[in-house]
């Protein structure tokens, strides 16, 4: 069985549509994963590319479609706005294949959580030199215990920010991957952002959505090494749970 859903958002970002334009297209790591399609700015997309309209700086629409039928469409609309902002108008459409459920109620959330996470970038590290510590979509994955009703409460509780609101300090030691040492910029029972001086730290609750809890960073920070911090930010992830 399948089910075909459609997510519409809208969001003002403190950045001109070039610069959106930019981090959709060419920077995707910055905010959101790595997805394997990054068309340098100024590029065009090559032969193959699932990109079904390419109007710089102002329409993207990507379709990806799969051999059962399923497919996902995201559609990227930038209008300029005063004071050098824009206006984001994004929907992502599609047809989920069998075991529909959590994805379908995943995706809303997600949704929201990745675009606030475009707007914090633009904001506070626009332009700037990016690694992205996780692997592409799913971030780093903690342990089967973190998909119970209480992970997102135990890395709450390792975090110190058990009531921790947006604007709250954070104060915590990773482990070896360093402390972590921001402001929460993002707070839901689901999700938790952490905004650093130098990186954006994302809390995944996917236990809400029958998997585990997960979290990815993108570090603004050109002298880390990426696989040893993966490791080290799994290392602490799995002690929460143990």
């Amino acid at each position: 069985m399948s089910r075909q859903f459609e997510v519409a958002r809208e969001i003002d970002l403190p950045a001109a549509p070039e610069d959106v334009w930019t981090a959709i297209t060419a920077a995707p790591a910055a905010w959101m994963f790595p997805t394997g399609m990054e068309i340098p700015a100024g590029a065009t997309p090559p032969e193959g590319a699932p990109v079904t309209t390419w109007e710089p700086p102002n329409h993207l629409v990507i379709r990806m479609e799969s051999p059962d039928g399923t497919f996902n469409a995201l559609d990227y609309a930038i209008e300029a706005r005063a004071g050098g902002t824009a206006h984001l108008r994004y929907v992502h459409s599609g047809i989920l294949g069998d075991e529909w459920a959590d994805q379908y109620d995943a995706i809303g959330p997600h949704t929201d959580f990745y675009l606030h996470t475009l707007g914090e970038y633009l904001e506070h590290f626009n332009g700037r030199r990016v690694t992205y510590v996780g692997q592409p979509s799913s971030g780093i994955e903690g342990p089967e215990a973190s998909g119970g009703a209480d992970g997102m409460d135990r890395l709450r509780a390792a975090l110190g920010a058990t009531a921790s609101g947006v604007g709250d300090e954070v104060h915590a030691s990773l482990g070896t991957a360093g402390s972590l040492d921001g402001v929460v910029d993002y707070s839901t029972p689901e999700f938790l952002g952490v905004r650093t001086a130098d990186g954006l730290y994302r809390f995944f609750g996917r236990n809400h959505f029958g998997s585990v809890v997960g979290l990815s960073a993108h570090l603004f920070d050109s002298d880390l090494d990426e696989a040893e911090q993966e490791a080290a930010l799994k290392a602490w992830l799995d002690g929460v749970y143990a």
